[in-house]
């Protein structure tokens, strides 16, 4: 049945007691954890991946997971934490001569240089500030130092609990460089 045709009082109804309201069996068939069952799993998985061996990025070992969320550190301190659907690839992009690749050490630049304000325009563009010497430098900078960083890895291959995960972790581990403004 079209929502179109039904009308507002019976789409309301349907909602609060159809096959989309929330004492539906039908609606908790769709929903096998709840959003409470997805945080403390969450929990669950970022504990041990706190707790995972460290490795450096440049010495990453045989065995990885393939999807799931990275702890980037040094000295103990956490720096970032992202997420991806292939680590390895992830992580090696990060060391990358290519700004659009090596996006952690852009930023680190950034910070270095003082540089911080995105530019939508040609001056002040990615392009633009690789021209600059001193820019270059601390870009080239940041990704050797991203090299020496301690990793960690979380498997998880869930879309949801991934993004989950790289939140929850990156608040927890009070990760410098994590940054979930809007743009």
């Amino acid at each position: 049945m079209s929502i179109h045709k039904i009308g507002r009082p019976a789409l309301v109804a349907l909602f609060e007691t159809g096959p989309l309201g929330p004492t539906s069996e039908a609606f908790s068939g769709m929903m096998p954890e709840t959003f409470d069952e997805i945080i403390a799993s969450v929990k669950r998985v970022a504990s041990k991946g706190v707790a995972s061996a460290k490795h450096k990025v440049s010495e990453l070992p045989r065995e990885l997971p393939r999807a799931g969320v990275y702890l980037l550190s040094e000295d103990g301190v956490y720096l970032y934490v992202g997420r991806t659907n292939n680590i390895r690839r992830r992580l090696q992009y990060h060391t990358r001569n290519n700004h659009n690749q090596a996006t952690f050490a852009f930023l680190l630049a950034r910070h270095k240089t003082g540089r911080l304000e995105a530019s939508y325009q040609a001056t002040g563009s990615r392009a633009d500030l690789l021209r600059d010497p001193g820019f270059k430098d601390a870009f080239d900078a940041a990704r050797a130092q991203i090299r020496t960083m301690d990793v960690q890895v979380v498997e998880e291959c869930d879309p949801v609990k991934q993004a989950l995960l790289e939140i929850y972790l990156a608040h927890v581990t009070h990760a410098k460089y994590n940054d979930f403004d809007t743009h």
